[in-house]
């Protein structure tokens, strides 16, 4: 059945989800709270070796078998020693505030000694893990930064301070401080795929292929991990090769990639579209993407092949590459279709970006929904429907992947997930559904996240939206 705009949710559940995928499921530390008093400086490693857990919507989610601690068990013989080993206490038993303003407080004497220095960095280390489990990335990095501003040659305080780079898509993760990372924990796989994951940006895949297999070599012998890192290298690889032929031009925000044989006019009306997508839903949504967005124009005839996407696709999204990937040939026939495809990717990859590793959290409902209602992109046959008796699926089956469902029930998805953005944006405004996306990235549970920034649970949001669905369904 023809459908169109679905294909990015689709193709990435076929062929793997993403780089930040690889992250949440295998590279992000988890963290104990009271690690085994052995050496002072040591990760605790082996914390468990349970199986993996199922994951439906993408490879298996593993456990990491490292965590991120430093063990603070042997405080530096000072006159000062009392006092570390008070604050250590308080963070060891989850008081962060307390630990926090008496490490701020610090006599500049006791954080800058070269006795006590280290330490000082361990104990705000400890502090930012406390946070992060707490509240989030987002309340953690401070302490972070000041760990590895103490001690800049401490692996794992500067993986630490990486990893929550990684999670807040923050400028400061360059490729000038991953490559120091690399050669400060040369055994660590996730500095390459950190690295990997800015070369893909550039678009410069063949470097971003060079680290993929520099972190495969270095991910342990898990054949699920081994096997995903090659398929994503090889993807990697293969798009390098077709896009080798391929004619780029440049506009101040994309960089457009087509068939050297595709007409001017293609191309620039393609970066015309998206120029204006750029300023008008950035500015609608409050926020313009960090970096350039790759789009490539396919030939009808190649599109499915090349992209893998299904018959009745008409675009996709790509989070694996970051690229708006759509078939162009003949589309000034019909602008109107190439502009509403355009700016419905375009936005998907505008919460890609907002969003970094924690997209993954935004139910699909939302993201759909937002796609649609901020390009403008209603659908005729969704008004149809509104006229016809249908059973409405609660948004909560409408958080995961949607390739399980029939052609009928995907337009009914659709239906739903345009409606209740519409109502999100309509009854408590566009400030409001950013505050809830920020809560949803800095990983609180969608419910939660709802009772907190629209005073609604998620059971009241749905009932309500639900009334008005159904008032709108007399009227029509």
């Amino acid at each position: 059945m023809y459908r169109h705009n679905i294909s990015h949710i689709l193709y990435p559940v076929a062929c793997l989800i993403g780089l930040f995928i690889v992250y949440q499921a295998w590279f992000k530390p988890t963290y104990l709270s009271t690690p085994p008093p052995d050496q002072p400086n040591a990760v605790v490693e082996n914390a468990q070796d349970a199986p993996p857990e199922p994951h439906h919507d993408g490879p298996p989610k593993l456990e990491l078998k490292q965590t991120r601690l430093i063990d603070p068990s042997v405080v530096p013989e000072t006159t000062h020693r009392e006092l570390l080993e008070t604050i250590r206490d308080e963070i060891e038993k989850g008081n962060v505030k307390t630990a926090e303003t008496k490490l701020t407080d610090l006599p500049a004497a006791i954080a800058d000694d070269k006795t006590t220095r280290p330490y000082v960095s361990v104990l705000w280390n400890n502090l930012g893990i406390q946070q992060e489990k707490d509240g989030g990335t987002a309340v953690s990095i401070k302490a972070f930064k000041k760990a590895a501003s103490l001690n800049a040659k401490n692996p794992v305080v500067q993986l630490n301070l990486a990893h929550a780079y990684w999670e807040l898509r923050d400028p400061a993760m360059t490729q000038d401080f991953l490559e120091q990372l690399v050669a400060l924990a040369p055994n660590e796989p996730f500095p390459h795929l950190a690295l990997a994951n800015l070369f893909q940006e550039r678009d410069q895949l063949g470097e971003a292929a060079r680290h993929l297999d520099q972190a495969t070599a270095r991910a342990g012998q898990d054949p699920a991990v081994q096997s995903y890192l090659r398929t994503v290298t090889a993807k990697i690889r293969g798009t390098e090769k077709s896009e080798a032929r391929l004619t780029s031009r440049d506009s101040e925000h994309f960089t457009v990639k087509f068939d050297g044989e595709a007409d001017q006019a293609t191309w620039s009306a393609v970066l015309e579209i998206l120029e204006e997508a750029y300023r008008e839903i950035g500015q609608k949504f409050g926020h313009f993407p960090s970096k350039t967005i790759v789009v490539v124009l396919h030939a009808k005839s190649t599109f499915q092949s090349a992209t893998g996407s299904p018959m009745w696709a008409d675009g996709l999204f790509d989070p694996v590459l970051g690229r708006i990937q759509v078939p162009a040939q003949d589309a000034l026939a019909d602008r109107a279709w190439l502009t509403r495809v355009l700016r419905h990717e375009f936005i998907h990859a505008l919460l890609h970006d907002q969003l970094g590793p924690a997209g993954s959290a935004v139910p699909t409902w939302l993201n759909e929904g937002l796609a649609m209602e901020l390009s403008g992109d209603r659908w005729s046959d969704l008004d149809q429907i509104m006229e016809e008796e249908f059973t409405p699926i609660p948004l909560p089956a409408l958080e995961g992947a949607w390739g399980r469902f029939s052609g009928d029930a995907a337009t009914v998805a659709y239906l739903e997930a345009n409606s209740a953005v519409h109502y999100l944006i309509e009854r408590f405004g566009m400030h409001r559904v950013q505050e809830l996306l920020a809560h949803l990235k800095a990983r609180q549970a969608l419910s939660a996240a709802m009772q907190s920034q629209l005073s609604l649970s998620y059971e009241q949001f749905q009932s309500r939206w639900m009334d008005q669905l159904e008032e709108h369904g007399k009227k029509s």
